[in-house]
């Protein structure tokens, strides 16, 4: 893949990442900050993006859902 092609695909994740952070602050009433601060240290965060190539063709309610299981896996409360 030609080095466009990687950035291209590079602002595709993040703009998915900063849309399901936003997504999950506003499913739980949280600013962007307290929501990233959460997914990162309750896993949601490494989720998504180790998962990106499935997540990304699912809802954003389902990467939602699937944020807030493995969050709750690891300890988090919402």
């Amino acid at each position: 893949m030609s080095v466009a092609g990687e950035e291209n695909k590079t602002r595709k994740i993040l703009s998915y990442i900063v849309l399901c952070i936003k997504k999950f602050a506003n499913a739980f009433d949280l600013s962007i900050i307290e929501a990233y601060r959460y997914l990162e240290n309750y896993g949601g965060l490494q989720f998504i993006i180790k998962h990106y190539e499935i997540e990304h063709t699912l809802s954003i309610n389902d990467a939602i859902e699937d944020m807030q299981d493995i969050c709750r896996k690891n300890g988090g409360l919402l």
